[in-house]
């Protein structure tokens, strides 16, 4: 099995930040396989999605309106409204899985690989990169 770590600086802000290009170079060259993304975080997830065309705005609008970042939450440490950050994994997971053919993500036309950070608590998030051959 092959691994890295990839550091995504999101500042301080919340929404989804493109690592197609960075899986895409860690599988280049590799065969055929699985690639494997993990994020090692509570409150942040991974998706494949188109991005770039409104769709990235209308899933964090859709997360505010599931999990409003109010007071509502009984986890309350960090910026107002960070309980809904800790739900988040019941719907968005922490890892994906994606085919890998003669070393080139198998993503259809318009689909992206995402880091999803609704929390703007953290300004720098690891994601794990495993690529298994076979």
């Amino acid at each position: 099995m092959k691994q890295t770590t990839v550091s995504v600086q999101t500042g301080s802000s919340r929404g989804l930040f493109d690592i197609t290009r960075e899986c895409a170079e860690f599988v280049a060259g590799e065969g055929d396989g699985l690639l494997s993304v993990f994020v090692p975080h509570a409150t942040a997830g991974v998706v494949i999605m188109e991005l770039g065309a409104g769709s990235d705005v209308d899933l964090m609008s859709m997360l505010d309106t599931v999990l409003p970042r109010d007071d509502r939450w009984r986890h309350r440490h960090g910026s107002r409204g960070h309980g809904a950050d800790h739900v988040l994994p019941l719907l968005v997971p922490p890892s994906i899985t994606i085919p890998v053919v003669n070393g080139e993500l198998r993503l259809g036309t318009w689909q992206s690989i995402a880091l999803l950070d609704p929390n703007a608590d953290n300004s720098v998030r690891r994601v794990e990169l495993s690529f298994i051959s076979g």
